[in-house]
């Protein structure tokens, strides 16, 4: 399993209200509310956010609330992983629960820029910068963990089991 795209960087402590404004939470469509991704912080990202493309953030991305919304609604913009320096253990949960890609790596969090045109291999745990040519070494997730994201999360890996 591999994405590449376009590279979205965001700052330390990016949390779940930035991600999707409490505000729009009165819907439970995920396409609706994905129209709202990160506009607090980023007011043109889901206009150019195209399939594949790549968060980048520093520290503890994803904190503040328990909601699944937020990394439900980066998925469904179409985002194929995000990269951070770490994350809030409930989004980090979450995230594998919804089948979105999630890798650690500080390295890669503190040089990739945005702009930046990066190819993740999951199985491997590899980012490549191929703007920079410099390579990344994440700890991709065990088998079990990326039979789940492949299936589109846990539930839908417990409907085909």
């Amino acid at each position: 399993m591999n994405t590449q795209g376009k590279v979205f960087k965001y700052p330390d402590n990016v949390d779940t209200d930035v991600i999707i404004p409490a505000r729009y939470l009165n819907t439970a469509d995920a396409g609706e509310l994905a129209k709202h991704c990160m506009e607090d912080i980023d007011t043109g990202f889901v206009d150019q956010v195209r399939p594949g493309d790549i968060l980048v953030a520093g520290w503890n991305f994803g904190c503040g609330s328990s909601r699944e919304h937020a990394p439900l609604v980066i998925k469904t913009c179409g985002t194929g992983c995000v990269i951070a320096k770490s994350f809030a253990r409930i989004f980090y949960r979450n995230a594998i629960n919804i089948g979105l890609p999630i890798l650690e790596c500080e390295a890669a969090a503190e040089e990739i820029q945005a702009g930046d045109r990066v190819d993740i291999d999951f199985d491997t745990g590899v980012i490549t910068d191929r703007t920079t040519g410099k390579t990344y070494q994440a700890e991709p997730f065990p088998e079990f963990i990326q039979n789940i994201i492949r299936r589109g999360g846990l539930l839908a890996s417990l409907k085909e089991a």
